[in-house]
């Protein structure tokens, strides 16, 4: 019977222990790997808008290219969040799949792009790998978020507070989001994020409507000036 208790006592502490190395994983160890990786992706896109302000240069008084399209896994944008913190910047990557939302947030891709017409809708965790999403909660009325290319500032403005919905609400970051009140087309945000915080029954959508733009040389946007 001892042998038996001892046996008991000591799986006992195996399984304890299995489970705080696991809750140490998820909660420090996927926040690490997400945080770097999220910088890598900042000083990369950084250095390609160095690059590229020197290589684009105009050369003829034609019309302007049209755009690259956004490839797939790679950054284009930064967001700013000014609510969650003057250091909150997090990159912005084409698509939603698992392994892109461990880098950044995800663009999803049938959406429109950054600043056009349409809805310009981004999702991105609410815990683990970097919590970039966790205090959505907090977003207010009038809220900017802001964005930029490299090129162009984009200053968006939160015109409610959260909403929830179900998973299966694709309605939400169509072009006119379904639940949104907006009456008609217009350059619109969504941000998209899992509820409650600790699981995915539900989700939490924000949205914005652009409300300015303006040529990186002009400088930083008020609200991201100090």
């Amino acid at each position: 019977m001892r042998v038996l208790v001892r046996t008991f006592s000591e799986l006992c502490i195996t399984v304890g222990a299995l489970i705080v190395l696991f809750v140490v994983y998820v909660l420090y160890w996927t926040g690490v790997r997400a945080d770097s990786a999220m910088d890598g992706q900042l000083d990369e896109l950084r250095d390609r808008w160095a690059r590229d302000s020197v290589d684009d240069a105009p050369t003829t008084d034609g019309p302007p290219d049209e755009p690259l399209p956004y490839k797939d896994g790679k950054a284009f944008a930064v967001m700013y969040i000014p609510r969650f913190g003057f250091t909150w910047n997090k990159p912005v990557l084409q698509g939603t799949g698992t392994d892109v939302l461990k880098k950044g947030l995800g663009h999803y891709a049938s959406t429109a792009r950054l600043g056009q017409k349409g809805n310009f809708a981004v999702a991105g965790h609410r815990r683990t790998y970097g919590d970039p999403f966790k205090d959505v909660p907090e977003l207010r009325p009038n809220d900017p978020v802001i964005l930029t290319d490299g090129t162009t500032w984009f200053t968006y403005r939160v015109d409610r507070r959260p909403y929830r919905t179900l998973p299966d609400d694709v309605g939400v970051i169509d072009p006119v989001p379904r639940g949104s009140g907006f009456d008609g087309p217009g350059r619109y945000l969504t941000l998209t994020t899992c509820e409650p915080e600790w699981g995915h029954s539900h989700r939490l959508i924000v949205w914005a409507r652009l409300d300015a733009t303006q040529p990186v040389e002009a400088g930083k946007p008020a609200a991201l000036r100090r």
